[in-house]
């Protein structure tokens, strides 16, 4: 296989990578493309990850701290950004072990979110994360932090 059908559609080289699996004929794998592809995978999942725990977040900053403009746009919001993070964890368990962490990187975005869309000055938000997992990931969990 080429690294020329790689770089000229992605999709045929995916499925003769596939083919090659299928037939065991591994030693024909461009081993360093494919490496390269399956960690951009588990990169991407991460970013997903973080980037609707930002979402979830900047919601939830935004109930606690703005409570006379809650909407039900926001608790659409909270409750699709919870569904779609409950999937990927579905597909992906092992993600789950990736949230504290994805929280350290999220929250500030998170901040600097709420901070833009309702006009509060950053250190009206608590410095650090106020969000356990659980609760993040808790359907009824609305409280302020």
């Amino acid at each position: 296989m080429s690294a020329l059908t790689y770089e000229k559609d992605f999709y045929a080289w995916l499925q003769e990578t596939i083919d090659l699996v299928k037939a065991g004929r591994l030693d024909e794998l461009d081993r360093e493309i494919l490496i390269d592809e399956l960690e951009s995978m588990g990169k991407r999942d991460r970013r997903e990850l973080i980037s609707r725990l930002v979402i979830l977040m900047t919601h939830l900053l935004k109930w606690a701290y703005q409570p006379e403009r809650r909407s039900s746009g926001w608790v659409g919001s909270i409750a699709e950004q919870r569904l779609q993070i409950l999937g990927q964890l579905e597909d992906s368990p092992s993600l789950r072990a990736l949230i504290p962490e994805a929280l350290g990187t999220a929250y500030p975005k998170a901040v600097s979110l709420a901070v833009k869309e309702t006009g509060l000055p950053p250190e009206h938000f608590p410095a650090e994360c106020p969000f356990a997992p659980e609760s993040l990931l808790d359907e009824d969990f609305y409280s302020a932090p």
